[in-house]
Parts: C-alpha cells; structure tokens; sequence
C-alpha cells in the first residue's frame, strides 16, 4: 500500500527593493531564482526598481528577458523611498506566501531555505535576525539604539525589527494596511502585525558588508527625519492606535499607482 502524495509545498513570491543597485542585483535575482526553484515549482521573483539613476532598470529589465517565466520589473517613475517600494512588492506579489530582503546584497536570498522550513501551520511570519552586523562601528551603534529605541516605544517583542529578511503570508495584508513610505516601514508593518495577533517566529541570518553603492539611511538629514516620523507613527500606533479601527482599508484592496511601469506588461483583460 503506497502512502499519500506529499502535499503540494505553496506558492511563493521573492521581490527586492531596489535603489541604484546595478551592481547586486542581477546576483540577487540569479541566487533567488535558484533558491525559490528548489523550494517550489511556483515561484515568481520580482524587482521594484525604485527610480534608479543607474543601471538598475535596464538589468531588471534584462533579467525578464533571462528568466521570462519566473521574473518580472516593475519600475516606478521617480524615488519615491523605501516604504514605497515595499508597498508594491506587497501589492505585486501573487503567490501565497512573500519573501522580500534589500537589492543590495546584504543579505543571501540562500537562507531563504531556513525560514522556509521555520514556516508552518502556526507561523504566519518569519523573521530574520542578524548573527552580527557586518557594518562600520558608527552604523552598529546607531543601529543597536534605534533598535532599543523603538523596541521600547513601540512594545515589539522582536530580536531584530530592524532586519529586512522576511517571509510571511500574503493573507496578512488582508488585514493591515501600510502607509509610511520612509524606513519606518519595518516599525509600522511590524507593530500592526503583532497587534493583529499574527504569529511570528525568528530565525538567525548572517549579514554581509555592502560591496557596492551607500546606504541612504545613515546621514543626518535623514536620522533627524526619521526621528521626527518615528514620533509621529508612536502617536498614531501607540496613543490613538488608528490600526485598530474598523475602517481601515487593507493593503490588498488599495490601488498601486497607475504610473508604475511593469514588465512585461500584465494582459489587458
């Protein structure tokens, strides 16, 4: 007597984030295609090409030409920063689980297998935390402050919120919505689906020193305006917690904007 045929394994869609990454992202997309085949048979990798002034788009471009049946581009017109381009990734993303880290080679799509296997029927989200942090001295302080800073501000029970390194169900955007198009993205998604009641595990992951380009993160301008937006999304989240009310939109039935350019293009209906 045989025994059951193993379940079929479900879908998955990897995007990247990407910002002037001409340098790490064909490499990128190369390692995930290779990772998510192994997984599943139904996969789909994207990248969101976040207004690059390099090359980024026309390689993007190039690999949907490579990998015709398993990738897609999808390019927004300008910089629109990067909670924008976590925004259409989720809003892209058709499979029934998502899996998305950064373009620029920080992290290896390779361990995407160690949160695969984390995942089960009583996870909803996995969630990736640094061994150590393979940055300078300056970022690692910055870094480990914002992380208790927020960690205490916003109550998250997470080793790393900081850690962009996450696969989780499509259906949880059945039920959260996402505004902030800033870095604080990760606090805002991260604290609406703790309060949502989502079960989330974590897995270590290693992290790598950047090869190419800068981070747009660490200067000044941008700490003090992430300080000012981080105040103001604890007021919204903590004291008025808006998430909670009734009348929030989820994210999945909010439109992506028209002026995104996709390739290729989806068929008309």
């Amino acid at each position: 007597m045989s025994g059951s045929p193993a379940p079929k394994p479900p879908g998955l869609s990897v995007f990247f984030p990407a910002y002037n990454d001409s340098g790490t992202i064909a490499s990128m997309v190369i390692r995930a295609v290779k990772a998510a085949s192994e997984l599943t048979p139904d996969y789909e990798v994207l990248v969101i090409d976040d207004g690059s002034a390099d090359a980024t788009a026309e390689i993007a471009d190039e690999l949907v030409h490579t990998y015709p049946d398993h990738v897609r581009a999808i390019h927004h017109p300008r910089n629109r920063d990067y909670g924008a381009a976590l925004q259409t990734g989720f809003r892209s993303a058709t499979k029934e689980l998502i899996f998305y880290t950064d373009g620029d080679a920080q992290y290896d799509p390779a361990e995407l297998a160690a949160l695969w296997a984390r995942m089960s029927p009583d996870v909803d989200l996995v969630n990736g935390y640094k061994i150590s942090r393979a940055d300078p001295l300056h970022r690692i302080i910055i870094g480990r402050l914002y992380h208790h800073i927020v960690s205490i501000l916003f109550g998250l029970r997470l080793r790393d919120v900081d850690c962009d390194f996450r696969l989780m169900r499509r259906t949880i955007f059945d039920r959260i919505n996402l505004e902030k198009t800033s870095g604080i993205i990760c606090v805002e998604m991260m604290k609406k689906i703790q309060d949502a009641g989502f079960r989330i595990a974590e897995v270590p992951v290693h992290h790598y020193h950047r090869a190419f380009g800068k981070s747009e993160f660490f200067n000044y301008r941008r700490l003090v305006r992430t300080g000012r937006d981080l105040l103001i999304l604890w007021y919204a989240l903590v004291v008025r917690r808006q998430h909670r009310s009734p009348d929030v939109v989820p994210l999945t039935k909010t439109a992506a904007d028209p002026a995104n350019r996709v390739y290729p293009s989806p068929p008309r209906p």
